[in-house]
């Protein structure tokens, strides 16, 4: 069954975080959206679950309050680092972070973008996207045996690092790590979690853990390929290697049971050198900027992407701005927001795997205010966005 009389404003490719955040910005300007995922929802993801003060800031400009969907996030009030020697460094967090699940963060996403009018397709594939000379869209799906397509004025990224196969690839914006590693994550019960996020050196990479409701920890980490290859097949294998070479993240995990289906992994993860706002489209979250997790906040870049993109859209809908300065007023702003959080936090990355690592905490408490201004330099800044 074929259909090729569909006409929309909007089609986002990618239903996670930064694509739920660009849909329900849009369509309270006033646009139709469409919402396009290849997965289903709600599952877990391979992710942090860790969100910054800039994170809670953007949930609330978008309107969603997980209190009022029953969910009671965690708090986080500190960062701790544990070197594989049990030497440690702790810094205070620019303000109380929340722990909160993925699972339950798309779902409360979905749930405002559904009432706003937003159609959202899931187990949806992208097979082919075309633009046309007048600057709008053909993009091709296949949903199970259904094939559609949809004729529309504007498309968005939102994809993460898994890049649909009908995307045309730009050879000039590939310009990735040659290092690939391999996320993993799980939750855990059995194991007592203070308020901070702990993160564990180990050898090929490093694993966080932090809580995300009563009684269940996320442990998620992002090891080189080679490591992982070396570990075994299960989630729970690959994490029980790495913490091998980090007695006390050893330690931590011996007390822990695995929460069954909450076990994901990605790769290949290839840590972005520049951003790259825009390729036939515009691009947020990770499909921008895959940002090393030890030194950045995934989920707040993926929000700012999304509100710097939304803007721009809106305005090039609405005709204020033309094709061209759509693409180029995006990019501008784009790279102005994350090309320097991106740099800071790659030196952050090289030093933190390289031998000098043993004597951060010798060098934090020899400068009390190190720590701090480490974590501070890679987030990004609180902006005091409110509803209007």
């Amino acid at each position: 069954m074929d259909n090729i009389d569909n006409s929309i404003d909007v089609i986002i490719m990618g239903a996670g975080i930064g694509g739920s955040a660009a849909a329900i910005q849009l369509a309270e300007k006033g646009h139709q959206v469409l919402l396009l995922d290849q997965q289903v929802f709600p599952r877990h993801k391979t992710c942090g679950e860790f969100m910054s003060p800039e994170t809670k800031e953007m949930l609330a400009y978008l309107g969603v309050d997980p209190l009022e969907h029953g969910v009671n996030p965690t708090t986080m009030k500190q960062a701790r680092i544990i070197l594989p020697s049990g030497k440690e460094m702790e810094a205070r967090l620019p303000g109380d972070a929340w722990g909160i699940s993925r699972y339950e963060l798309d779902l409360m996403l979905h749930k405002k973008a559904l009432e706003l009018g937003v159609k959202i397709k899931t187990k949806a594939m992208v097979t082919h996207v075309q633009q046309q000379e007048d600057h709008t869209y053909l993009i091709e799906t296949k949903q199970g045996q259904i094939r559609e397509t949809y004729h529309a004025k504007a498309v968005i990224g939102a994809y993460g690092i898994r890049k649909p196969r009908g995307v045309p690839a730009d050879q000039e914006a590939e310009r990735k790590d040659l290092e690939v590693f391999v996320g993993v994550k799980s939750h855990y019960t059995g194991i007592q979690a203070a308020e901070e996020v702990e993160l564990y050196f180990c050898d090929g990479g490093y694993v966080g853990i932090s809580p995300v409701k009563e009684g269940v920890v996320n442990i998620a980490a992002l090891l080189s390929f080679d490591m992982v290859q070396r570990s075994g097949k299960s989630i729970e294998e690959i994490l029980s290697e790495a913490a091998s070479t980090n007695p006390r993240l050893s330690d931590r995990l011996s007390k822990g049971i695995p929460v069954q289906g909450s076990q994901v992994s990605i790769s290949p993860v290839r840590l972005s050198e520049a951003p790259e706002p825009w390729s036939f489209f515009p691009h947020i979250g990770d499909a921008m900027l895959m940002i090393p997790p030890l030194c950045g906040d995934g989920m707040s870049i993926a929000l700012r992407s999304s509100m710097i993109c939304s803007i721009a859209t809106d305005q090039y809908l609405k005709g204020k701005l033309t094709y061209l300065e759509w693409e180029s007023n995006y990019t501008l702003e784009a790279n102005r927001e994350f090309s320097d959080l991106l740099r800071r936090a790659r030196r952050i990355q090289k030093m933190a795997f390289s031998k000098v690592n043993q004597i951060f905490p010798i060098i934090g408490q020899l400068f009390p205010s190190l720590p701090s201004y480490l974590v501070k330099s890679t987030r990004l800044s609180e902006l005091g966005v409110t509803k209007s």
